[in-house]
């Protein structure tokens, strides 16, 4: 029903402008992925789901008030996907990361390189002034 698909989108968005919103969400969704099936079916699940997320979290919500807010508290976290030490969920992580980093650089380019972008290649810039 519309009433359920408007309240579930309204508590994940609420949920991924908190602080370490978007790592639970990923989890909560990438959790069991790959278990199961043979290894190419639990591959083609595997990227399916990390495509989903990543369409999931490109997307600014209908209830944040601008885009560039949204940008500003969930791209940090994005960028925190890359930096997982276990090396289970690391890979998925990575591939959600790469694939929304993708999503809204092609969707909002500006946005994304001045809170993806520059924040990432921040440690290499600071290398090549010196």
């Amino acid at each position: 029903p519309a009433w359920l698909r408007r309240l579930c989108g309204q508590l994940l968005s609420e949920r991924l402008m908190r602080p370490n919103g978007v790592q639970a969400v990923v989890r909560g969704i990438m959790e069991g992925t790959g278990a199961g099936g043979t290894g190419a079916e639990a591959a083609a699940v595997d990227w399916r789901k990390c495509d989903t997320v990543a369409k999931i979290l490109a997307s600014c919500p209908q209830q944040c008030l601008s885009l560039e807010d949204y940008y500003r508290l969930v791209c940090p976290q994005i960028l925190d996907l890359l930096h997982i030490q276990d090396k289970l969920t690391a890979r998925q992580f990575q591939r959600v990361a790469t694939t929304t980093l993708l999503t809204m650089a092609k969707e909002h380019p500006q946005l994304a390189e001045k809170h993806l972008l520059q924040p990432m290649l921040a440690p290499l810039l600071r290398c090549s002034e010196t």
